[in-house]
């Protein structure tokens, strides 16, 4: 069957199946794609909105911080889009108050930050030297949101590792990395677990060994491809645990917390839902991205098909051993159950069909799944190429989740979507229906009896995309990065979600209607630009204006000075 005839087919029958998995509790063939459910999120529901240390803080190499292997990979020429660093990003360090006075305006319940493991530990080891600087400054970040009543969610690892650990040992190919994270983590504990209550080891490990160790697009830029990815994978999952167990034994029971990770898990959706081979490739596509990182933490292994198909390619290969590496029997006791809430990032769904490819072809991640991912031509896609709007898979990822996990408790972690356009419109009417669509599709999931009890969107502020630099935005606030102060300016989606969380949810129709309305009638790019900052000089207010403002806008410049262009010519 070709792809393009089993995609019309599936939209056709308008079928909504899981994969393999399935539960007798919830039907996905009885479930329509498109009906929207008006109600509410349980009391208690925690609403936020995050960002990360390199996304956002700046001050590279201030106050005594060492280099991160993103501060050393960022200021290679041709490896970031435009040579974009995040030397200076939102200068977030410097704007500790303002933000939270976002925050705190947006009446968020908390906030998503994470630490940076080289700003309190510039050479990686505890034992070296710890720089009380860069201590402060989370004690103040922290301090600051909960005078105004916001929870901090805390990341130890969103991707910045010490550069020297990087050079010396190998980063996260080498196992040493599991003790030297531990002595990280335990220190933030120490000194912030008084007041953190919610500490997330990972964010998306995933991206961190595939894109850092396998295709190199991302820090530090390894290409060990069939086996760069597994054994950082590994070795990060053996640091989750380490670290679990370092917060059971040592700090719980004073500082009564919970720590858990985050994981970035797309839905994949069988091409053909009547051909099994189709909805085994979809299962593959789950299991060989969140299954990788959750199977083992709780049920202390990775996923059988994992085991199979890449032992078998390797096999193939000529090798004697898989590349997948193996956990002892006391590892595997070591891992399991080590998570006291999972974190959910999730962005987009794929269509998945089976698809071989032959051993002989070379290993990779990639092509140990022995599948194709497909995607609807029909499907938004405002920003980041990968990342088309497909709100029915979140429904069916969350019940995924809680069939294969036995309904563990979950906070969403990541969810947002972005832009990527010349200028950027204050009226961002695709993230307002971004929202809407997936919140809800969350609140479904809840309704099923999924265990989600708080979603951060993503992100608070427009950031460095990693490898896309400043060329794509997820935030709910633009960021004018030409500007020396970075300028924040509110977007309509801050007004949009603001009333979707004093509603907690979405009452009724008639008042969700009126929601995009009204929150349009509040993103006029020149009043709120001029508005922003009496002092501006006249220079730099020009700037300012034209900067955020609509794209048509920036077409008739561009006509402008084409016209200037072409009288100097003539």
């Amino acid at each position: 069957m070709a792809p393009g005839y089993a995609l019309t087919v599936c939209h056709v029958l308008g079928l909504l199946l899981l994969t393999v998995t399935a539960t007798e509790d919830f039907d996905w063939t009885k479930t329509e794609k498109g009906a929207f459910y008006y109600g509410t999120f349980p009391t208690g529901f925690s609403w936020g909105a995050g960002g990360s240390a390199y996304q956002t803080e700046g001050a590279w190499d201030r106050d005594g911080k060492g280099m991160s292997i993103w501060d050393a990979f960022a200021h290679k020429k041709g490896k970031i889009f435009f040579n974009d660093t995040g030397d200076s990003s939102c200068e977030g360090y410097y704007k500790v108050k303002d933000d939270i006075a976002l925050i705190k305006d947006m009446k968020l319940n908390h906030y998503r930050f994470s630490i940076s493991w080289p700003r309190i530990l510039p050479n990686g080891l505890k034992s070296h030297h710890i720089n009380e600087k860069g201590i402060q400054y989370y004690d103040d970040l922290i301090n600051q949101l909960l005078e105004n009543k916001i929870t901090p969610i805390v990341t130890l690892y969103h991707w910045d590792l010490p550069q020297v650990l990087e050079d010396k040992y190998g980063g996260w190919q080498n196992a040493s990395m599991v003790g030297y994270f531990n002595d990280f983590a335990n220190l933030c504990f120490g000194r912030f677990g008084n007041r953190v209550k919610y500490w997330i080891t990972f964010n998306n490990p995933w991206s961190a060994a595939v894109e850092g160790y396998e295709t190199g697009e991302h820090a530090p830029g390894k290409k060990l491809r069939g086996t760069g990815a597994y054994i950082a994978a590994h070795n990060m999952i053996k640091a989750h645990a380490k670290v679990w167990h370092t917060y059971d034994t040592q700090w719980r029971s004073k500082q009564k917390g919970l720590v858990g990770i985050s994981l970035l898990a797309d839905w994949g959706e069988p091409v053909d839902i009547t051909n099994q081979k189709d909805t085994e490739a979809a299962e593959r596509y789950v299991q060989f991205s969140l299954g990788w990182f959750a199977t083992p933490i709780f049920n202390g292994d990775y996923p059988q098909v994992m085991k199979d198909y890449i032992g078998r390619k390797s096999a193939q290969q000529g090798l004697g051993v898989s590349r997948l590496p193996t956990f002892t029997s006391q590892e595997k006791s070591h891992i399991r159950g080590t998570c006291d809430f999972l974190g959910i990032g999730h962005f987009t769904t794929r269509y998945i069909t089976q698809k071989n490819f032959p051993s002989s072809r070379g290993s990779s991640v990639f092509t140990d799944r022995d599948l194709a991912e497909l995607v609807d031509p029909r499907w938004p896609d405002p920003g980041s190429e990968w990342l088309y709007a497909v709100p029915w898979g979140f429904r069916r990822l969350l019940n995924f989740v809680k069939t294969q996990y036995g309904n563990p408790m979950i906070y969403v972690t990541e969810n947002g979507v972005s832009e990527k356009t010349t200028c950027t419109d204050l009226c961002d009417e695709w993230r307002m229906q971004y929202f809407r669509e997936y919140i809800n599709e969350m609140l479904k999931a809840i309704k099923d009896g999924v265990d989600v009890k708080g979603y951060t969107a993503w992100s608070l502020l427009d950031k460095f995309e990693w490898d896309e630099g400043f060329s794509e935005r997820f935030g709910l606030y633009y960021v004018d990065f030409r500007s020396k102060d970075k300028l924040r300016y509110p977007k309509a989606s801050v007004q949009y979600y603001k009333r979707i969380i004093s509603s907690n949810g979405f009452p009724n129709q008639r008042e969700v209607e009126s929601w995009k309305r009204k929150a349009t009638e509040t993103c006029s790019s020149s009043n709120q630009l001029l508005a922003a900052d009496p002092l501006t000089s006249h220079m730099e207010m020009v700037t300012e204006i034209v900067v955020p403002t609509v794209c048509t806008l920036c077409i008739l410049l561009s006509a402008i000075f084409l016209m200037f262009l072409l009288r100097g010519r003539l």
